[in-house]
This record gives structure tokens, sequence and C-alpha cells, in this order.
């Protein structure tokens, strides 16, 4: 099945979208502001070694020291004391397990680790011989026979002289053994950068960062499917053609830069299934519609026929409304990224054949989802319970917070959401109108915002534009609720 992403690009945000037979099938965003440095590796500096609690503080160049215990240095450390292995003054490589939180610092580890589409290497740590050169499969690989058959198709395309050690994830036993060799070539030249940086940088510097939303898709989405990459940045447009070149150059000749007069979402309608995405309620062709309830343990779907009253009885309209929900409900996740518990009410069926026949559906539309699921049969009471491998934020959770005109029932775009969207309709409306100056009327807490946290991105925004951007405070406007008027 052939498939485009679009990778749309802005100083605030990047917003991927999979495209397949002319859909969104889905959805991706980061933002710059909330992008962590879990997985960056620096060349870091004990700061102090404190033996009383077998941890030591580090400097990697942040305002607060981060933290490392003895057991993010050795995987057996029953044995070895940290004043044994650190001392004050000491430069080590060292990787972030956790971010800074509140007045704690991040928390590290030797123990580094690199992550390509289908393997993991981890480099040789002169403090731990277990890191030594080793093949581990990952656990959700079971069968024994498929444990060994990827092992030894791995351990045939490693080099004999490759050190350190290579997890083999799940991906793995649908790669070709070409996307393996790719992958382990972009891990072994990502970690000689990072030896070579290591070796002209002085103590605290950042080594490595982890890749950002739009490389991660050309190592993780971007496939022998995929026909095109369209980027609408054109400086990122370069990054990414240096990143390809370096590392993953089977997908160099599939980036194109988009240059049309459309901004790049207008033309799948992504912005329209975004809206779509944070509703509750999602239409079915045949009339029928689904009820998507998303909440802090699990996510629950219940599917209604609506005015679907099919052409011969009750059964046949009931089977057809849960085949079609079926192949909904599979996208709906991906769009969304719903993760975790997932229960599925579908109208009850007294077919056990049509039963069978609607899991198998639900179970082939899932097949192209990228994150793990796991289908359990229908229960007594009529359910069918999944779960989804949680991979990041759902896109309600990035996108919205609790509304409170609704004591929290209920849901709204957050203010910087907002912003967002208005940043891009001026973008649209300069490339249709040629107006003097454009004036935002908003909701205050939107103001408010373009005042302060967003101010630099209103600025490079009237840059770009040449005209003049007024800003003007409504009360009486609603949080979603803004005007750009021309003039």
């Amino acid at each position: 099945m052939n498939e485009e992403i679009l990778i749309n690009i802005t100083p605030q945000e990047t917003r991927v979208a999979l495209i397949q037979q002319g859909a969104v099938q889905e959805l991706q965003i980061e933002r710059t502001r909330q992008r962590g440095i879990v997985g960056n590796i620096y060349l870091a500096k004990v700061a102090r070694v404190l033996p009383g609690m077998q941890s030591a503080f580090i400097e990697i160049g942040l305002e607060r020291t981060a933290f490392m215990h003895v057991a993010d240095i050795l995987q057996n450390h029953a044995q070895t004391q940290i004043e044994k292995l650190l001392f004050e003054g000491q430069t080590l490589l060292v990787q972030v397990l956790k971010d800074p939180l509140g007045t704690k610092g991040a928390r590290l580890t030797t123990q580094l680790s690199i992550a390509g589409r289908n393997l993991v290497y981890l480099p040789p740590n002169s403090n731990d011989p277990s890191t030594e050169k080793y093949i581990g499969i990952s656990q959700r690989i079971e069968a024994p026979e498929e444990r060994e058959a990827i092992k030894s198709r791995l351990a045939g395309l490693m080099p004999a002289d490759e050190k350190g050690g290579i997890i083999v994830r799940t991906s793995a036993q649908e790669a070709t053994d070409s996307e393996l060799q790719h992958d382990m070539h972009y891990l072994r030249t990502t970690w000689e950068n990072i030896l070579e940086a290591a070796k002209t940088k002085s103590a605290p510097s950042l080594l490595y960062q982890d890749l950002s939303l739009a490389e991660r898709v050309l190592r993780d989405l971007a496939g022998e499917e995929t026909t095109q990459i369209r980027v609408d940045s054109a400086e990122n447009f370069e990054k990414l053609n240096t990143f390809a070149s370096n590392y993953m150059p089977n997908v160099l000749g599939k980036l194109t830069l988009h240059r049309g007069e459309r901004a790049l979402f207008d033309l799948f309608d992504v912005d329209a299934e975004i809206n779509k995405a944070l509703g509750r309620r999602v239409d079915l062709k045949s009339g029928g519609y689904l009820m998507i309830d998303q909440t802090e343990s699990m996510t629950t779907i219940d599917v209604n026929t609506g005015s679907y009253v099919g052409a011969r009885n009750l059964d046949d309209t009931v089977f057809k409304t849960n085949l079609e929900a079926a192949q909904s409900i599979a996208r709906q996740l991906r769009l969304r990224n719903l993760g975790g518990i997932i229960i599925i009410d579908f109208i009850d069926m007294v077919s056990k054949e049509h039963q069978e026949s609607v899991l198998h559906e639900l179970k082939r539309n899932l097949e192209r989802d990228h994150a793990r699921t796991s289908v359990n049969d229908f229960s007594s009471l009529g359910l069918v319970e999944m779960t989804r491998k949680r991979t990041r934020e759902s896109l309600a959770h990035i996108t919205c917070e609790p509304c409170p005109s609704c004591a929290g029932k209920g849901e709204v775009k957050t203010p910087q959401t907002i912003c967002y969207e208005i940043l891009r309709e001026i973008v649209r409306e300069h490339r249709q109108f040629n107006p003097r100056e454009f004036r935002i009327v908003a909701a205050p807490d939107v103001i408010d915002l373009f005042l302060e946290e967003e101010s630099q991105f209103l600025a490079r925004l009237g840059d770009f534009v040449a005209k003049p951007i007024k800003l003007q405070a409504e009360a009486s406007f609603r949080q979603e609720q803004y005007d750009i008027v021309l003039s």
C-alpha cells in the first residue's frame, strides 16, 4: 500500500501526518518548548561523590547538577562501591534517563544506548564488562525458534570486529537483511560521531541529542511503501537531506520540498482531521457512529447504528455497522494515539460467525499500527478488551486541557494551541491577500501568551509577512474563539 508522509515544521512545533489511500492514518506532534532531554548523551564532569548514598552529582551543563546512582554505572553493583569508580573532576560519557523535575536534577546513566528502527546499540562500557559483544532479543519475541532465527540472522550480518551489544527490537522480525544493515550502519556511524565529538569538546558538553520528530519519522516510519516525504520548511529540508545522506540513504530520493501556494496540511485536509479526532463522536459512512471517551485508566468505544437501517434485516444491519466500526476504530486509535486498556462495545451480535468476522476485521486493520497491540475475544458481556502500547502522549493530551467552564467534564484547546492556529492562519491569509496589517482579536489568555511566551514567534512571523501584526483582547471571546481582521 503506497503512502506519503507530510512534515509540517514551524519554529514552535513539528507536525507529521501519514497518508494512505488519500486519507490521514496517523498524526504526531512535537512542540519545541516541551521537548525533553531524555536520551541525550553528554561529556560530563563529576562534581561530587557521595559514598554514604552510593551516588554522585554530575555536571552536564544544565542549571542544576544531575544525579547518578552506582546502579546506573554497573548492572551488578553489589560488590562495588561508587568511590572506587568515580572521583571529583573526572570526565565521563553519560546519558539522561529522566528529565529534571521541580527541584530534582536529571537522572543519568553510563550504560549508554542508541536506538535505531529495528535495533538498539549498547556501546562498550569500560566500567562494565557485561556490555561487551553480545546479541539480546526483545522479550516480546516469545517463540524460542523465532528468537533463535533472528539472533542467527543478525550474527551473520554483524562485522567480526563489532564491539558492544545489540538488542533486537520486535519490529526486526519483519525487517529485511538490507534494513537491518541500514540500521547497523546508522548506529555505528552515530556512535563514531559521538566519540569524535568527545575528543574535541571539553566537559560539560552535549555530544548527542535524541532525534527530532522529523528525524525519527525518517528512521521509524519511512519504508519501502513510502513513495514521498514532503517537507514544507526549506531549512529543515536541507537538515533532513543531510541526515538521510549520512544515516538513511535509502529514503534520500523520497524527500521533496513543498513549495505550493496551499499549506502542506491543506492538501489532505489534515487540520480538519485533527479537529475531528478531538471530538467524542465519529460518524461512519453507513450512518452509524462511534462514541469515544478517554479517561485516565482506559478508553471506551461505543458502537451505534444511528440512522443506518440496512437493506435486509436487523442482524445484517448490526453486522455491517460493526464491520465498518472495526475499520474506523483501528484508524482512530492511530490518529488519536490512544494507549493502555481499550474497551470496545460493539452492537450485540447473535451469530458467533459474525463475532469472529468482526474480530478478524479489527485485527487485520490493526496490523498496520506501528504501536504494539493485543486483542482478546468477545467477553461474556459482549465486550472486546484490547491494549495498545503507549508510545507518547495522546493527541488530546498534547493539544487540549480540561475545560474550566464545565468543571473538567470536557476539554478545550489550550491557549498555546490557539496561538499556533492563529499563526498558521495568518500565513494562509498572507498567501491569498495583501492587507496593510493584520489584527488578531482573541480571548485575553491567548493575547497574553502572544505578549509573553510566544512573542518571539509572533515577531518572526511579522518579519516573514512584512506587515504589522496588532493584538486586541476581547473579554467576551471564549478561549477557542478568535478573529483575524485584515485592513
